[in-house]
């Protein structure tokens, strides 16, 4: 009998986090977080997700990357690949050798993009099923993701974000299975709204007080949901379908546009 592998995340220490710049709406330096609770939720994340049965790498934090903690955008991760972030703003470039660096030491094959393509790794790409859905406009770029898709041979539907708020698709869309996701209709023009509807069978929409709270920014792991506070009626409904929910603080990385899912990477399906 085979027996399933513990999930794997990528996970970096918040030592260096702050808000530094401002490229997102989310982001304003006169508002910072306060460091000693974003360890504190960083590490009440870390160990909710060992206590469900998880294994976590990390990375090392370097000063000068605070955005470095917000993982899902290191790469997509598909199979024994990494296809290396190339972020669209020059305050986060600096993270992509460091990203780079860890996953050569960890025997994965890197693949960098071409340098004119911007991507922004599993912030923006995310699979549901085998179909590879892809947020552009904000942060990575159509051809990019066809880019990707071509290498993998799978499948992939462009979805164009319209609310600066949801800069990355990971903010308003989290798979739950090859069949459901939570999503937030508001986020997206009325053709990926329609594809949406058209691919996944199952799509729970997020009202927009808790889309504001990043609620489809969450973690999946099998029928378990993390997922930031503050998003009850969400929680209601997932449970109402067999999901046992985890709410966890996240409140000092939502200041930076961010929260579960961006401060984790799965590095295994």
């Amino acid at each position: 009998m085979n027996i399933p592998a513990s999930p794997r995340f990528l996970m970096c220490p918040p030592d260096f986090f702050k808000i530094e710049y401002e490229i997102n709406p989310w982001m304003n330096k006169d508002v910072q977080n306060d460091r000693a609770n974003s360890i504190a939720q960083w590490k009440s994340l870390h160990s909710l997700l060992k206590q469900l049965g998880s294994e976590i790498e990390e990375i090392s934090p370097v000063a000068g990357l605070p955005d470095l903690v917000f993982t899902a955008n290191a790469a997509l991760v598909y199979e024994n690949r990494a296809f290396i972030s190339r972020f669209r703003h020059s305050a986060r470039q600096g993270e992509e050798p460091v990203f780079t660096e860890w996953f050569e030491k960890h025997d994965w094959n890197v693949i960098r993009l071409p340098e004119d393509m911007s991507f922004e790794g599993a912030g923006d790409a995310l699979f549901c099923g085998d179909t590879l859905f892809a947020g552009y406009i904000f942060r990575s770029e159509v051809q990019a993701l066809n880019w990707i898709a071509e290498q993998i041979d799978k499948r992939v539907i462009p979805l164009q974000l319209t609310n600066e708020q949801f800069y990355h698709l990971d903010t308003c869309f989290c798979p739950l299975n090859n069949e459901s996701a939570i999503y937030y209709p508001a986020a997206f023009d009325s053709y990926a709204q329609a594809a949406l509807q058209a691919q996944i069978p199952n799509l729970i929409e997020v009202e927009p007080a808790e889309a504001g709270r990043f609620a489809c920014n969450a973690v999946v792991i099998d029928k378990q949901v993390i997922l930031n506070t503050g998003c009850p009626k969400l929680e209601e409904r997932l449970r109402a379908i067999g999901y046992q929910t985890h709410a966890t603080p996240l409140d000092e990385f939502l200041k930076a546009g961010g929260s579960a899912k961006c401060l984790t990477l799965r590095l295994n399906a």
